[in-house]
């Protein structure tokens, strides 16, 4: 199992956590993502947001200055949120990612899990769905042909037309992101391509039958079973002790999920709330390197297999230094427990 990092390049917890100025964080995040290759970790991921507290409205700019200093580890988006870029651009950039990183670059590609890039960039919420399945028909196009003909609603038709550069993979890795709608699933399994599901919150089991219902819908559109992998993604965190880990993680994550809860009618997290995510069963993957292996592969096991994961340890406001120490165990740690389990 591939097992890796996402970042935000972000601070969720502004009360709690460090105050470091955006030049000394994307330093920061940079020195993380060279320490994750060097540990030997497998995938790191830069999502994307167009708010307050986040750095990682360009992903791939970010990715490009890892990749010149890094030397195996795969470098990605998680995720692209395609409803509001334009397919052409984004290939555009992430080929050239694959040829500065030496055929290492993917992408996730999804809506997001937030709405601020719709008024950003002029476009409305009711073409939520529309806007996605045409530009992703369209960013497959292009992987697909050198020369696209094309048209559709929200883009002027192309005929005839060449995208460049070409990436150095062939076909270049793109994943499909999803959270909970069995349409999302179900379309990235007609279309074969890999998955990745992002757990925030809840018990990770009960996405078994939409795990489910993605390969049912991949086998009967005849992709084979290898191409139809499938990625989880879950906020966690790795200490000595799983009570450190859990001491040193409540408090930033519990402001900053409460904060993002008032937005979305989310009752104030609470230690109770906390520690049953924490639990066996639980989205939470928090606690020693011994415990989260295990808890790893109990997630892959209750999810049918899965072929990747990666910890999104942002939420929690937690100092460099912590994570830096949290990403060595990881790698030093977590991924051969679960590999060689």
């Amino acid at each position: 199992m591939e097992i890796g990092i996402d970042s935000f390049a972000a601070m969720f917890a502004e009360e709690s956590g460090p105050k470091i100025s955006d030049v000394d964080t994307l330093a920061q995040l940079l020195e993380r993502i060279e320490l994750a290759d060097k540990v030997g970790l497998d995938i790191f991921g830069i999502g994307e947001h167009h708010r307050k507290g986040f750095l990682d409205s360009a992903p791939a700019i970010i990715l490009a200055a890892a990749a010149a200093r890094t030397k195996k580890i795969r470098l990605t988006s998680a995720v692209t949120v395609l409803s509001a870029a334009d397919p052409v651009r984004i290939f555009e950039e992430y080929a050239t990612l694959d040829l500065i990183s030496k055929g290492r670059a993917e992408m996730v590609v999804g809506r997001g899990s937030f709405i601020d890039a719709f008024p950003l960039f002029g476009l409305d919420l009711k073409d939520y769905d529309a806007l996605f399945t045409e530009k992703l028909e369209l960013l497959l196009k292009i992987r697909d042909n050198e020369l696209v003909t094309w048209s559709g609603k929200f883009r002027p038709a192309m005929k005839d037309l060449p995208v460049y550069p070409r990436p150095l993979q062939d076909p270049f890795p793109i994943w499909l992101g999803v959270g909970g709608t069995p349409e999302s699933f179900i379309r990235a399994g007609m279309l074969g391509l890999p998955l990745m599901v992002a757990v925030i919150g809840g018990e990770t089991y009960r996405f078994r039958p939409l795990v489910d219902l993605y390969r049912r819908a991949g086998q009967q559109a005849g992709h084979a079973p290898e191409k139809l992998k499938v990625g989880l993604h879950s906020l966690g965190y790795v200490a000595n002790t799983t009570q450190e880990a859990k001491d040193a993680f409540y408090p930033g994550y519990a402001e900053g999920m409460t904060k993002i809860g008032k937005e979305r009618g989310w009752a104030p997290m609470t230690r109770e709330r906390f520690e049953a995510q924490v639990g066996e069963d639980g989205a939470l993957v928090v606690g020693s390197a011994e415990e989260v292996a295990e808890k790893i592969l109990h997630h892959s096991e209750a999810l049918g297999g899965i072929e990747r994961f990666t910890f999104q340890m942002d939420t929690a406001a937690l100092s460099h230094e912590t994570l830096m120490q949290s990403i060595e165990l990881i790698g030093k740690k977590v991924s051969p427990l679960v590999n060689n389990s």
